[in-house]
């Protein structure tokens, strides 16, 4: 039987969330408050919605998880942890696989993201050392940070677990400009996901 790839198609992750998904880690202290004094510019539903905690890639630089990560960007996003031994590598390997398909395309069409559920293990030398093994280029974003942080942004996804072994293959596929949001299996055969990528970047439904 085919595999079903495509879940949703829809404007906001959460709407969307399985039933595991009502789970709900505490609000990072942390969290960029949203300033609603006349002179401060308007915020974008997306911006509002993603919010804007503090990550770190595997080079070690802060990033803002909606200004630095998402806005203005096609992004493939999944989860993992480094010592996972059962779908990380593999699907990771169809990450490395959608990085070839894209060629001089990833980090200017495209971005790739892939948040680690074990943050107090995953630090950013061990996700360096991590992405070489499947031969990220500048493009392909392996995160991680405080915990607090890394858990809202994954429960903004849809993606957030209490036990890092719950996590899903679920890939996500965006289009934040365009507002155009799509789950596939992330084990499916790489050809097929990277025909929902190029859907994604062409805007087609």
């Amino acid at each position: 039987m085919k595999l079903v790839l495509l879940f949703a198609a829809m404007m906001a992750l959460g709407q969307n969330q399985v039933s595991a998904q009502a789970l709900k880690p505490s609000e990072p202290a942390s969290l960029p408050k949203a300033d609603s004094s006349p002179s401060t510019p308007t915020l974008s539903p997306a911006e509002r919605y993603f919010s804007d905690v503090e990550l770190i890639d595997q080079d070690g630089q802060k990033l803002r998880f909606y200004s630095d990560v998402l806005k203005n960007k096609i992004v493939v996003i999944n989860t993992f942890f480094t010592t996972c031994t059962n779908i990380c590598p593999p699907m990771n390997r169809n990450f490395e696989k959608i990085q070839e398909a894209l060629g001089d395309r990833l980090g200017k069409d495209v971005v790739l993201v892939s948040i680690s559920v074990d943050p107090a293990t995953d630090t950013p030398p061990r996700l360096k050392e991590y992405s070489a093994r499947f031969h990220a280029r500048t493009g392909w974003m392996f995160l991680t940070g405080k915990k607090e942080n890394v858990d809202w942004a994954l429960y903004k996804l849809g993606q957030y677990v209490e036990t890092k072994d719950d996590h899903t293959s679920i890939v996500i596929i965006g289009n934040e400009p365009k507002g155009l949001w799509k789950k596939a299996f992330g084990l499916a055969r790489a050809e097929e996901l990277i025909k929902i990528v190029e859907d994604v970047i062409a805007d087609r439904l």
